[in-house]
């Protein structure tokens, strides 16, 4: 079997960490709503996800331009196809149909905005992390805290 040549230690740069760091800061973050509030799904899966995300974009680009680009004939894209599968079964697992009502809906679309932001940021996407990192935020808050609010009724997540 013939396998590519080890990427060093000594080789550990700035951009790696920034990159994976980032996406372990930012998935805790989008973890620490459901934490507080009690759901399945909390800081440290949601922290697991982004960072698992991050570490598989960084991998699969460091190994594509390692194998030589676009004459290796691989495909980097398929890293976002099996984080898609991976996280829609996890997803799937979560939703539960109970006395009429569908629970942890959010929790598993939540789940799914993390895989993607750790993925652009092992990507070094930096604007679509910001930007991704901020929307989702101020939906799970403040559209969260508005939703209990003025529906209290109709939250998934409430007590029947």
């Amino acid at each position: 079997m013939e396998l590519n040549d080890p990427v060093l230690l000594h080789w550990l740069d700035w951009d790696v960490l920034t990159r994976l760091g980032a996406a372990a800061i930012i998935g805790l973050l989008l973890g620490l709503d459901r934490e507080i509030r009690g759901h399945a799904a909390g800081l440290r899966t949601h922290g697991l996800v982004c960072f698992a995300s991050a570490a598989l974009a960084v991998s699969m680009l460091a190994l594509y331009h390692q194998l030589g680009g676009p004459d290796a004939r691989l495909d980097a894209l398929r890293m976002f196809e099996a984080t898609g599968s991976f996280i829609g079964i996890v997803g799937a697992g979560l939703i539960v149909f109970s006395k009429g009502r569908v629970k942890n809906l959010t929790t598993a679309a939540h789940l799914w905005l993390t895989a993607v932001i750790g993925l652009a940021c092992g990507a070094g996407q930096w604007p679509l992390v910001l930007i991704g990192a901020v929307i989702s935020l101020v939906m799970l808050t403040l559209v969260g805290l508005l939703e209990k609010r003025y529906f209290p009724e109709d939250r998934e997540d409430s007590a029947p």
